[in-house]
């Protein structure tokens, strides 16, 4: 028998950026945040590197950062919605310096500003090189403590909606100390995160599982683009999991891609070489490895000895695995890194279910379309998380009965199987034959163990990536490598669900 308890007020399932801001922006409404993980472990946000995007600088404007958002994004960016996030970012990123995240500044106190691939300008408000995830993090979670509106309960896992027979979201089903708990609430606010704990290879906390999105699936949310997923092209490859991460500004602070001969290979896949969008580097260095050439990067001329002081946490990660980036090649390989698709949502973080809201990277709001421009994501978390906080607050109290939605669990053997599927059949490269074979992996797990959140999440990569008979931005497929008319996907489970999709590719 679970614990029942009456919040009125938001309740928020998620302490990335994107979820504390949610809480932080709902004010004067009391919000509780759910986490399971302690603060700042757990989540991407605080282990992005590359920093934020924004129009700070005198020769920048949001007109031109939006274009090249939209430009990243191969043709399924809804334009309002990159303007909408270019025009508020600046803000944002000076709201987050106001917490105290302590950007680096040039000598006459602007931000200091990196160049990263596929932006036209140099826009990336970073903190010490690399280290901007964790400094952001550190000062909203301070904010979001000493908020008196604010409640963060840790230990907390979501493991399902309260949901009535109208279709509104009603609360949440969590384990808190081991006690099931129903919490009734005015509204909820996922923000849950990625998909990374999926794939074999990631560069996101492992926890990263898809719940939030498998239980809003389960509840009949419309989802979006959940085939289009980013691997980012250079995490370092030294056997850890997940992968550490060699940011994005190491190119564009000069690091060149060489194969194990020493030569540079970019030039050969796209006339920025380095500097391409992400989806053609991860493709080239797919590409390389597996004719057998390798692929590393050489960041020895470009910052050399300032390793230490400019990318003090991949001089770290490289040191961990016996390479001195100083010296010495990295050795790179694409992984698992952000996931454009996501729970469908507005402007405002509202999903297609009334009660329910989403923000962050488990909420897709269009503005990343087929491809995410680098250091998008952070920015993202904080102007549609503080949209979604505010919207979500001034939902009404409702009574009546509910029923909960839930999944079964997912055991470790069942999820190393599916995690090594979905990097071979639903990674960098994909075909019709290796998705009708993670479809049908995904069967016999969800025949042994029943119906998990992770196992939803997977099925709607895969179906619909099956489904997108054509290549675009992140999702590339083998057998049709042309682009065909540009359409977003959005989806609910029960369309997936349909037996002429699901087992047409037998």
């Amino acid at each position: 028998m679970a614990d029942r308890i009456r919040h009125d007020g938001v309740v928020v399932v998620g302490a990335g950026l994107a979820g504390l801001t949610a809480a932080l922006a709902a004010a004067p409404a009391r919000v509780l945040v759910l986490t399971e993980a302690p603060l700042n472990q757990g989540c991407s946000s605080a282990w992005a590197q590359g920093g934020m995007a924004a129009a700070l600088s005198a020769d920048d404007a949001p007109a031109l950062h939006a274009a090249d958002t939209v430009a990243a994004g191969a043709g399924l960016v809804d334009e309002a919605m990159a303007r909408l996030l270019a025009e508020e970012g600046p803000a944002a990123v000076r709201a987050l310096a106001d917490l105290g995240a302590p950007f680096d500044r040039t000598p006459d106190g602007a931000f200091a500003q990196s160049l990263e691939a596929a932006h036209g300008r140099a826009r990336v408000a970073r903190v010490k090189g690399d280290q901007a995830g964790r400094a952001i993090m550190e000062a909203v979670t301070v904010a979001a403590l000493a908020a008196p509106h604010v409640q963060v309960r840790t230990g907390a896992r979501l493991t399902g909606l309260l949901q009535d027979r109208s279709g509104r979201i009603r609360g949440v089903l969590a384990e808190i100390d081991g006690r099931p708990t129903e919490i009734a609430a005015n509204a909820v606010v996922l923000a849950t995160g990625g998909i990374g704990g999926l794939y074999g290879v990631t560069t996101t906390p492992a926890e990263l599982k898809g719940e939030g999105l498998g239980l809003a699936a389960l509840a009949g949310a419309t989802l979006a683009d959940p085939e289009f997923v980013q691997f980012h092209p250079t995490a370092i490859d030294i056997a850890r999991d997940p992968a550490p991460l060699a940011t994005e500004a190491l190119r564009g602070e000069g690091a060149v891609l060489v194969n194990a001969e020493g030569e540079r290979f970019m030039a050969g896949y796209h006339p920025a070489g380095e500097l391409a969008p992400r989806d053609v580097v991860a493709r080239a260095i797919h590409a390389e490895r597996a004719a057998g050439r390798g692929a590393f990067l050489d960041a020895r001329q470009a910052v050399g000895d300032h390793f230490p002081d400019e990318f003090p946490t991949v001089f770290a990660a490289c040191l961990s695995g016996g390479v001195d980036p100083r010296k010495q090649l990295i050795p790179v390989a694409p992984a698992c890194h952000y996931h454009m698709g996501g729970i469908a949502t507005d402007a405002e973080g509202a999903s297609s279910l009334p009660g329910l809201f989403a923000a962050g990277e488990c909420a897709s709001t269009g503005v990343h379309g087929a491809n995410r421009l680098a250091s998008n994501s952070l920015l993202e978390a904080a102007v549609f998380g503080a949209r979604a906080g505010r919207a979500a607050a001034v939902q009404a109290a409702t009574t009546g009965p509910y029923e909960t939605v839930t999944a079964a669990e997912l055991p470790p053997e069942g999820l190393k199987a599916l995690r090594e599927a979905m990097s071979r059949h639903a990674g960098v490269v994909r075909d019709a034959g290796g998705l009708s074979r993670l479809l049908h992996l995904i069967d016999g797990l969800e025949a042994a163990y029943g119906r998990s959140a992770p196992l939803v999440a997977a099925r709607l990569v895969a179906a619909c990536a099956w489904t997108r008979q054509e290549s675009r931005g992140g999702h590339f497929r083998a057998d049709f490598p042309a682009e065909a008319e540009p359409a977003r996907t959005f989806v609910t489970l029960a369309e997936v669900d349909r037996p002429g999709l699901r087992f047409a590719a037998e």
